[in-house]
């Protein structure tokens, strides 16, 4: 059980602060990423928890690091790698890092932003359904269309990439997820 500082005591519950949270929650001490527009609402929440040192974001030079550095991670420590990319080529940058954690069976969750709820499917601009590309080569794949959803999706994806035959589990968050607020 982790008690939470007086900070977030008077903060709005979003879905990024409900994903962070969750992440915490599962002893999630280090994130691989690379930030950009539609992952940026978790990213800006990200930051108030580094701030007060419960997480760690480390800065890959292209999102590719950010797969392989969490396979790394996953390998060498024995915890599951959590990773973040932004929709579009952010997210594609990730294919083979995870590709690499489900031929090895390394337990890793991937985190990608994707463009807001009713723009999926429009061809909008950096809309890719990752979803779709990664279905091959995850154990499981979750796109959060209902920001209550968070922590109980973000459970059930360590839950998967951690137990029978490891491997990576995605999570794609639509922008408007991490920004809704929700009791």
């Amino acid at each position: 059980f982790i008690l939470m500082p007086n900070i977030f005591k008077n903060r709005d519950t979003t879905g990024a602060f409900a994903l962070i949270d969750s992440l915490v929650r599962h002893g999630v001490k280090h994130i691989f990423g690379y930030p950009g527009g539609a992952i940026l609402p978790i990213y800006d929440e990200l930051y108030a928890w580094e701030h007060e040192g419960f997480i760690e974001h480390i800065l890959v030079r292209h999102e590719q690091g950010a797969a392989h550095a969490s396979d790394g991670y996953a390998r060498s420590t024995g915890n599951v790698g959590v990773c973040f990319a932004t929709s579009g080529p952010g997210a594609t940058n990730l294919v083979t890092g995870i590709a690499t954690a489900h031929m090895d069976s390394v337990p890793m969750v991937i985190i990608t932003g994707q463009v807001g709820r009713s723009f999926i499917g429009t061809d909008a601009f950096q809309e890719v359904d990752i979803f779709g590309i990664t279905l091959p080569i995850v154990k499981h794949s979750y796109v959060v269309r209902e920001t209550k959803e968070m922590g109980k999706i973000v459970a059930e994806s360590f839950f998967i990439a951690k137990y029978g035959r490891p491997g990576p589990v995605l999570i794609d968050i639509p922008k408007d997820v991490g920004l809704e607020k929700f009791d």
